[in-house]
C-alpha cells in the first residue's frame, strides 16, 4: 500500500448560487481532506436584485474572483495540517459554476462590471441563471427556431428557457444597449473561470465549454456549432458579432483549459503551471461525482433540481420535448448527457416558511424542521391538497417561466404542516413527470441517486420522492457531489486516471442504505399524481381537452379514505 507521503490529490472549486466551494481530495479514494466555502458578499446572499422586477437576478463578477482566492487558500492551508499532503502533491484543478450565466466582457476578456463606468450598472454583471427578465426573447427566439430549417431546438427540448445565453443578451441589447455595445463578447461563468486561471481570458480564444454551448447556446455539431448568423441577425442585426467572439469547437470538461498562472498560484499557495481542466456546469459535474452511469438519474436537490442521465453513443437518442438538452460529451465525454431539472424546490419550502408559516413554527429552532415534523405525521393524502411545483416558473417539461404556483384543496381547517407537505409532494410529483417523459422516449430510469443539501439531511423529503415516483432513493456518499465532480475532472486533466470513468470507479459511491417505496403511499399517491398531471395539463399547455370539475371533489374523496385508513391503523 501507497505511503502517505505518496499520496495524489485533486482540487474542485464549486461556484452555487450564493457561494464557491473549494474541496481537496485523495485521488485513490476520493476522500476528502479539506474544504472551505466563501459566501458572496455582493446584494442579498450574493445576489443583485432589483425590487421593481422580481424576475431580475444578477452577481458581482468580483465575489467569484475573490471567492476563489479565499476559498482555495483556505482550504490548501487547512490540508497543509495534515500529515502526508504539501501542495506539490496537487496533480490538477477543476471547476464547476452556476449556467447559463453569461458575463459581459470587453476586449481583454474584463467583465464590464469591473469598470468604474459599469459598476453600479446591473445589467454589466454576471446574469444569473435564475434570472427570468428574458421570458419574451426566449419566446421569441423558441417561434423563429421552431420556423428554422436546422431546427436548432430539436436537442434541447424544442422551447428555449429565459434562463439561457441566447435570450439573456438579447434582452441586455433591448434594455441596456450602451452595456451591449461595450461587451465585446458573452462569456460563460463556466468557461471564464478557467480561463482567469490561466491567463487566457482572450474571448476569441478561450475555451468553450460543450456542457454550456450545447444545453444553453444551441451549440450542435449537426449544424456546424452555434446557430447561423442568418439566424441571429434575424433576432437582431448585432446578434451574430457575439458569434463571431465565441470560440468553436466546444470542449468537454476533460480537456485542460491551461495552467494555473504563477500569479494565482503565489496567492492561494498551490504551485504555478498546475493543469486545470475546461469548465462546465455544478448539476453535470455534480452528476459525474455522484457516479452518473446508463440508467442512472441524478438529481442535483436544492434551491432547485437538476436531473441528468447519460447515454451511450453508439445508438441513436430521439429528441426529446421538454428536456434542457441532449449533448454529445456534457456530462460524461464519449457519451450522450441529458438534463432536465426543476426550476424551484428548496426555494419553494424557504418561500413559505419565511412569508407564511406561523410564529409557533418560526419563533425558535429550525422552522424547516418543526414543520418536517409535524408533516411527517400526516398520511399521504389526508390533508386533500395537491399543488404545482410552479412558484418559479416550470423548467421541464413545460419549459415556461411565467408558469406561477398553485395550491388546491384547502379548507377553513387547513393546517400550516399540512400545506408544506403538499409543497413538498408537489416538488415529488414534478420529479415523476421528468421521469415518465424519459421513459417515455425510451431512457428508462433503473435508479435514482440524490445529493445535494435536501438529499443529505432531510429523510422525510427523500421518502416521499421514493413513495410518489416508486422508486429507490439512494444519496450520494459525497456530501460535496459538485466539487468533487470538478476535482474528478481535474485528476483527469492532472494525469491521475486515463478516464472520466476510471476516476468516478476509484472516487465515487452511494451510502449503504436507501429510501425504498412504502406500496400503501405508493398507491395514494398514484391517485394524487393523477390530480397534479390533469392540473399541470390543464394550466400549463394549449392542447388540454379535459374537465377540471371534478379535481376538488376527488381531492375531498382521498382525503376521507386516507383518513379512515389512519382512524383504523390508530384504533
Amino acid at each position: 500500500m501507497a505511503k502517505r507521503s505518496d499520496k495524489q490529490f485533486a482540487i474542485g472549486v464549486d461556484y452555487g448560487t450564493n457561494s464557491v466551494r473549494a474541496l481537496i481530495v485523495d485521488v485513490s479514494d476520493g476522500a476528502e481532506i479539506a474544504t472551505h466555502v466563501y459566501d458572496y458578499p455582493s446584494g442579498d446572499a450574493g445576489i443583485l436584485l432589483d425590487p421593481s422586477d422580481p424576475n431580475l437576478a444578477r452577481q458581482n463578477p468580483a465575489d467569484y474572483l475573490e471567492g476563489f482566492r479565499q476559498a482555495v487558500h483556505t482550504a490548501v492551508r487547512a490540508a497543509g495540517t495534515q500529515r502526508g499532503f504539501s501542495p506539490e502533491q496537487v496533480v490538477g484543478l477543476g471547476v464547476d459554476t452556476t449556467g447559463s450565466t453569461p458575463i459581459p466582457v470587453d476586449r481583454q476578456g474584463q467583465p464590464l462590471a469591473l469598470l468604474p463606468r459599469f459598476r453600479k450598472n446591473l445589467a454589466a454583471h454576471a446574469w444569473l441563471w435564475k434570472d427570468h427578465t428574458s421570458h419574451a426573447e426566449a419566446e421569441e427566439i423558441t417561434q423563429r427556431a421552431a420556423r428554422h430549417k436546422d431546427g436548432y431546438l430539436k436537442k434541447c427540448g424544442g422551447s428555449y428557457s429565459s434562463e439561457w445565453y441566447w435570450s439573456k443578451i438579447l434582452h441586455c441589447r433591448r434594455v441596456a444597449p450602451q452595456v451591449f455595445a461595450a461587451a465585446y463578447a458573452w462569456v460563460e461563468l463556466a468557461d471564464f473561470i478557467p480561463a482567469w486561471l490561466t491567463g487566457n481570458l482572450d474571448p476569441d480564444t478561450l475555451p468553450r465549454c460543450i456542457c454550456a454551448a450545447g444545453h444553453k447556446a444551441m451549440y450542435h455539431e449537426q449544424w456546424g456549432g452555434l446557430p447561423s448568423k442568418s439566424f441571429l441577425k434575424s433576432l437582431d442585426p448585432q446578434l451574430p458579432d457575439v458569434r463571431d467572439h465565441y470560440a468553436m469547437p466546444a470542449v468537454p470538461a476533460d480537456r485542460l483549459a491551461g495552467r494555473l498562472t504563477a500569479d494565482i498560484a503565489q496567492q492561494v499557495g498551490l504551485p504555478p503551471g498546475l493543469p486545470v481542466a475546461a469548465g462546465a456546469f455544478d448539476a453535470h459535474m455534480g452528476a459525474v461525482g455522484a457516479g452518473i452511469k446508463p440508467g442512472t438519474l441524478v438529481k442535483i436537490i436544492g434551491t432547485s433540481t437538476c436531473d441528468m442521465m447519460v447515454a451511450p453513443m453508439d445508438r441513436a437518442l430521439p429528441d426529446i420535448p421538454g428536456l434542457c438538452g441532449i449533448v454529445p460529451g456534457s456530462i460524461v465525454p464519449g457519451m450522450y448527457g441529458l438534463e432536465a431539472g426543476q426550476s424551484a424546490v428548496g426555494d419553494i419550502f424557504n418561500w413559505f416558511v419565511k412569508y407564511l408559516a406561523p410564529t409557533e413554527f418560526t419563533a425558535g429552532g429550525d422552522p424547516h424542521a418543526a414543520l418536517t415534523r409535524a408533516a411527517e405525521r400526516l398520511a399521504p393524502g389526508e390533508s386533500g391538497l395537491v399543488a404545482l411545483d410552479w412558484n418559479n416558473g416550470n423548467r421541464t417539461i413545460l419549459v415556461d417561466a411565467r408558469l406561477t404556483g398553485l395550491l388546491v384543496g384547502q379548507t377553513l381547517h387547513t393546517t400550516a404542516p399540512e400545506i408544506y407537505r403538499a409543497l413538498v409532494e408537489a416538488t415529488a410529483f414534478g420529479a415523476l413527470t421528468i421521469i415518465n417523459r424519459l421513459e417515455e422516449y425510451g431512457v428508462e430510469v433503473k435508479e435514482v441517486v440524490n445529493c445535494g443539501g435536501i438529499a443529505e439531511k432531510n429523510p422525510f423529503v427523500m421518502q416521499i420522492y421514493a413513495d410518489v415516483t416508486g422508486r429507490p432513493m439512494k444519496v450520494s456518499r459525497s456530501a460535496q457531489t459538485c466539487a468533487l465532480g470538478a476535482a474528478i475532472f481535474g485528476a483527469v486533466v492532472g494525469g491521475a486516471y486515463r478516464s472520466v470513468d476510471q476516476a468516478q470507479r476509484k472516487m465515487t459511491g452511494t451510502k449503504p442504505g436507501f429510501y425504498r417505496p412504502r406500496p400503501a403511499a405508493v398507491k395514494v399517491y398514484g391517485q394524487l399524481y393523477d390530480v397534479y398531471r390533469l392540473l399541470h395539463d390543464a394550466l400549463g399547455t394549449r392542447t388540454f381537452d379535459g374537465q377540471l370539475h371534478a379535481v376538488m371533489k376527488d381531492l375531498i374523496a382521498i382525503r376521507q379514505s386516507a383518513r379512515q385508513r389512519a382512524r383504523r391503523t390508530t384504533g
